[in-house]
């Protein structure tokens, strides 16, 4: 069965780093290189019908973001897998101003897209959810619970 897999997390969460460790075999769907919504729908779709593994690589802050991904992917027959980068607005940031200028966003996007994060849910299509959290000593990836 083919695999879809969805990111959510504020901008420098550190998304693309552990698309880059785990995923690199799996089409990488990312608004930031692909530069336009009609782009990433044009590869999106042309994935799901060639039935081929992808990763959502955006930041995916709510349920109406990620549903574009779920719903297409789920009725092409998909497992649909969610990973939340769970960090603070603070370490974000700090990541986020060690980036190359072209690579860099404004502070208070960071701090918008926070504002806007929603925990991701069952109930949105997901089959398997994780958490992702990056410490100083890499990633460390766990199985979803409601209580954190």
């Amino acid at each position: 069965m083919s695999e879809a897999v969805i990111f959510m997390g504020i901008q420098a969460s550190g998304k693309s780093s552990y698309y880059h460790e785990n995923f690199s075999e799996h089409i990488h769907i990312n608004l930031d290189t692909l530069k336009t919504r009609n782009r990433e729908k044009a590869l999106l779709d042309k994935t799901i019908a060639e039935k081929k593994d992808f990763v959502s690589d955006n930041t995916n802050p709510t349920p109406e973001d990620r549903k574009r991904y779920i719903l297409s992917a789920k009725t092409a027959g998909y497992t649909v897998i969610g990973y939340y980068f769970s960090s603070s607005v603070s370490e974000c940031i700090g990541r986020n101003r060690l980036r190359s200028a072209e690579k860099r966003v404004p502070d208070i996007a960071v701090a918008a897209t926070h504002k806007k994060l929603v925990l991701p849910s069952y109930e949105e299509g997901f089959d398997r959810l994780y958490y992702v959290r990056l410490t100083e000593k890499g990633f460390i990836t766990s199985e979803w619970s409601d209580e954190k």
